[in-house]
């Protein structure tokens, strides 16, 4: 785990860095106060969007393609930034983080703030290029420096 982010209390700010996080089942990051036990305006059920993951070297090879000189941990409004472990050919997947254990969903969707960050990077982070959406199957503890480890289909 290269890195962790929470949301600040003040919408629009920017990610704090954190060295752990607590997952908790069915609700998300403990710490992260804008997304924690959310529902789904739809179901009632618990939010597909619990924990946001994304690769640095994701992120490298947008920065490097747009020309930007670096693109600092957090900026792109991910939780967990790994290394070492492509997230797309986990969703549908369980994995373990830490303590804690996540089911993969779906791919994230880049938002208008990514343009912000520098112009043409959300069109850069579509078609699966950022990041995924997870939900908490196990609570546990997440620090900088866990691994990502994928669990064998049950």
């Amino acid at each position: 785990m290269a890195s962790l982010h929470v949301h600040p209390s003040e919408p629009g700010e920017s990610l704090v860095a954190v060295e752990r996080i607590e997952l908790v089942e069915e609700k998300g990051i403990r710490e992260d106060s804008r997304y924690f036990n959310r529902k789904s305006r739809t179901t009632g059920q618990p939010s597909k969007r619990q924990v946001t993951l994304i690769e640095r070297e994701q992120i490298e090879e947008h920065s490097n393609e747009l020309g930007i000189t670096h693109i600092e941990p957090g900026v792109v409004r991910s939780n967990v930034e790994s290394t070492g472990i492509y997230l797309q050919e986990l969703v549908g997947l369980e994995v373990e983080i830490g303590e804690a254990r996540v089911l993969i969903t779906e791919a994230r969707t880049p938002c208008q703030k990514m343009d912000l960050i520098h112009p043409g990077l959300r069109a850069r982070m579509e078609n699966a290029r950022q990041g995924v959406l997870a939900q908490v199957v196990r609570s546990g503890m997440v620090r900088v420096g866990d691994r990502i480890r994928k669990l064998p289909k049950a």
